[in-house]
């Protein structure tokens, strides 16, 4: 049974993407935890006015919260009453990062679906600072749903890479993803010209990590990244878009820019940021 972790801020964007999580899973067992956390520097002073004089401070800060995702809960149950789903939920008064880094461990969660929490920043396209934040920082996959983006069945699957960046180690989601949904794989390899490479020797590695033929293997070179992509996926329809982000990695900077306030990226899918 697949472990999913769905943070929620109660916000459309974040119901959305649950609402996504449970139509990509659908007939498939899975169990969901819904995690919502309250950030320190969002308490307020009034909420212990108002609390009884016994009660503790997670008391106190989580306990609107906690009433809040029950409901939250009791509405996915009567939407998805499938047999084969189970959910359970957690309220935590900690950091984003902190926070899913801990149940990440402690409930072996295989992906973490969240939206992309909307541009805090001229430059944010797709990615919020939440959603950067827990990229780049928590040791898990993470499915980033766009921003009003229904569920389509996944008939292409877009993996990106540059310069053959990818991992064995960290094609396991990957591939229980086309596993699962069988879809077809399509490779879009971004060269930027500065190595010599063999295209037989790269798609042959490829097939080796990911255990079957691909559908189809194209390449790109001298073309900005961002630029590369956007337009591939307007030509080539997509559902689901998956890619390697490593700190120092070329895609990385593609994805974070020179800070993380820098992002040029705008999805227009969901998009499968896997880790090494």
């Amino acid at each position: 049974m697949k472990r999913i972790l769905l943070p929620t801020d109660f916000s459309d964007n974040s119901k959305n993407a649950i609402d996504y999580a449970l139509q990509f899973f659908k007939g498939h067992p899975c169990h969901f935890i819904f995690l919502n956390v309250q950030k320190p520097s969002e308490f307020l002073l009034d909420d212990f006015y108002t609390a009884p004089a016994t009660a503790t401070i997670n008391e106190t800060v989580l306990k609107d919260n906690k009433k809040e995702l029950e409901l939250l809960l009791i509405d996915c149950r009567e939407k998805y009453p499938s047999r084969l789903f189970s959910f359970d939920s957690i309220t935590d008064y900690d950091t984003l990062t902190d926070s899913i880094s801990q149940v990440v461990k402690a409930e072996h969660i295989d992906l973490i679906i969240m939206g992309s929490n909307g541009a805090t920043g001229a430059n944010e396209v797709i990615f919020g600072s939440n959603t950067l934040k827990v990229i780049h920082k928590v040791d898990c996959p993470v499915l980033v749903i766009p921003e009003g983006y229904s569920y389509i069945p996944i008939k292409t699957l877009l993996f990106s890479t540059h310069n053959q960046e990818f991992y064995p180690d960290g094609m396991q989601t990957l591939k229980s993803i086309i596993d699962l949904k069988k879809p077809k794989v399509t490779v879009l390899d971004i060269q930027d010209g500065n190595k010599e490479y063999d295209p037989d020797d790269e798609l042959a590695s490829l097939e080796l990590f990911l255990e079957r033929k691909l559908d189809d293997y194209y390449i790109l070179e001298h073309i900005p990244v961002a630029i590369a992509i956007d337009a591939f996926t307007q030509l080539h329809p997509v559902q689901l878009h998956a890619l390697f982000v490593e700190r120092k990695s070329f895609l990385s900077r593609f994805i974070f820019g020179s800070t993380t306030s820098e992002i040029s990226y705008e999805s227009r899918v969901p998009l499968l940021v896997l880790h090494s």
